[in-house]
């Protein structure tokens, strides 16, 4: 069932998330990068019906006797869990849902809600829905996501701006600078490509972590950039010298949204902050686009975006079980991540404690890596 035109007008109405679009979750499914389930809320009520909401989960299972459980992070390098429900019917679809999920024998009740949006009113709506089901809920982690708005959330003083004027003046004492963000379908896919190349040609590409170095993640994101560009939902900025692209900047679009998804830069070129660079002049460009009224960076609040930015979004980790009473299955879940997340903070207070005394690190801007 195609559905891309019923969800392009439920994105215009709803709080959005890209990584719901149909057409990253087919990308998902077509090439097996993910087993992907997809629930949709239809109003029925009058003709022609309306897309109501959409929300779609993986299946994980983290040991071969360990529960199975669903993450709403519905495949790898996604960034947000949120479902995508029009707000004048949230507090009927999330209920929904919920019901739909426990009705059906082949889906885990337990589902893990990594990276969602804490100030999005599906967020009220899952808390009411859990405590009229008598269900469970652990929130394991909140934090503030780099976000800015056309009007709030820009740096304009200051010595980030300082510097970032600095580093430009800088890199265009070396050639001729520019940057070039097309949104054509077959341009985004050849900038695409530019993206892929600088990211294993940097750190990443040394330990194995670039997109390239694995074959099914590289044929996976290629399909869901391709995708998403033919609706004109993706697009690749490139920060180009002499015409040759030393940064790129992967772009995603949904409803009035754009996200900053993925990264890259040439090391030759670090010290003049080029990821930075290419951030701070493509958030100008977006904010002169209509239609656009908000920039959600897909990253960590102690990331290199939040020296650019000072506009926050509240994100959330929750665990739920969505049906009524004790859970094994949330209990067991429950107690992995606590374990999982202590051990990880112990590993980073520890590494932490060793460098600190020896390597001491003035705080500054930096290019992403």
């Amino acid at each position: 069932m195609d559905i891309t035109a019923a969800w392009a007008d439920l994105a215009k109405r709803a709080s959005p998330n890209v990584f719901m679009n149909p057409a990253a979750l087919t990308a998902a499914n077509e090439t097996g990068f993910a087993q992907v389930h997809v629930l949709l809320a239809w109003e029925e009520r009058e003709a022609p019906r309306k897309l109501l909401g959409v929300w779609a989960f993986q299946m994980r299972k983290v040991a071969p006797f360990w529960p199975a459980l669903l993450e709403a992070l519905p495949y790898n390098y996604a960034f947000l869990s949120s479902p995508v429900i029009d707000p004048a019917f949230v507090d009927e679809v999330v209920p929904a849902f919920f019901a739909a999920i426990e009705k059906n024998p082949a889906l885990p009740n337990v589902i893990n809600l990594p990276s969602f949006n804490a100030e999005s009113p599906d967020y009220d709506a899952i808390i009411k829905a859990l405590a009229a089901r008598g269900g469970e809920q652990l929130s394991f982690a909140e934090s503030e996501r780099p976000f800015v708005t056309r009007e709030f959330g820009v740096k304009r003083s200051g010595s980030t701006r300082k510097k970032l004027r600095q580093d430009w003046n800088r890199l265009s004492a070396l050639g001729s600078v520019d940057i070039v963000n097309e949104r054509a379908p077959d341009a985004v896919r050849e900038a695409f490509e530019s993206f892929l190349a600088l990211e294993a040609g940097s750190w990443k590409g040394t330990q194995g972590t670039a997109l390239l170095c694995d074959e099914k993640d590289a044929g996976f994101v290629r399909r869901l950039v391709s995708g998403l560009a033919d609706q004109g939902n993706a697009s690749v900025a490139l920060l180009r010298i002499d015409g040759v692209a030393i940064a790129a900047q992967v772009l995603m679009y949904c409803g009035t949204m754009a996200y900053t998804w993925k990264t890259a830069f040439n090391p030759d070129y670090a010290k003049y902050s080029p990821g930075a660079l290419l951030i701070d002049k493509i958030t100008e460009e977006l904010f002169a686009t209509p239609g656009i009224d908000a920039v959600d960076s897909c990253s960590a609040e102690g990331s290199f975006m939040a020296q650019l930015w000072t506009g926050r979004r509240k994100m959330v980790d929750l665990l739920i079980a969505v049906g009524p009473g004790k859970s094994l299955g949330f209990t067991m879940e429950a107690g992995r991540q606590l374990g999982y997340r202590q051990l990880r903070d112990l590993r980073n207070r520890l590494r932490a404690g060793i460098r600190a005394p020896h390597h001491p690190k003035k705080v500054g801007l930096a290019s992403p890596s």
